[in-house]
């Protein structure tokens, strides 16, 4: 029975997981917007929460470490696990020192995620509450 209720949350939970990651790479640009030579991340959260739960549905597998010395098979371990690949920005004015951060940019992404990482707790705590409702046996 749990597994069901697992199943029922699982695309919002994934969906939040990834948003709270955005959240993280936008920010990094923002902190790094002053820094020579940085170049602007990001991905795409359609093609990661799409490849998130193919994952889950094709039964992911985990790579197991004999050794102290073996990688941990990823060299991001957070995007590896949501199924988010980081890919460099379009400079849309590269700044002299090699910075590709544009503010505006970051600025309408942190904002935009943010509102979709509202909206989707909101569609989670629609779901809670209505498997209380039957759980309580509506009303």
């Amino acid at each position: 029975m749990l597994d069901k209720i697992d199943q029922y949350f699982d695309l919002q939970q994934k969906a939040l997981s990834l948003r709270a990651y955005r959240a993280e790479v936008v920010a990094s640009n923002i902190a790094n917007a002053e820094t020579p030579n940085y170049k602007s991340v990001d991905f795409d959260f359609r093609q990661a929460l799409q490849s998130a739960t193919h994952a889950q549905s094709q039964g992911n597998l985990a790579l197991s470490a004999t050794d102290a010395r073996h990688f941990n098979g990823s060299a991001n371990s957070a995007a590896a696990a949501n199924g988010a690949k980081l890919q460099y920005r379009t400079a849309v004015q590269p700044s002299l020192d090699g910075n590709t951060v544009d503010m505006d940019i970051e600025r309408a992404a942190f904002t935009d995620n943010a509102l979709k990482y509202q909206s989707t707790l909101t569609f989670l705590n629609k779901k809670i509450s209505n498997l209380v409702d039957a759980i309580k046996g509506g009303a």
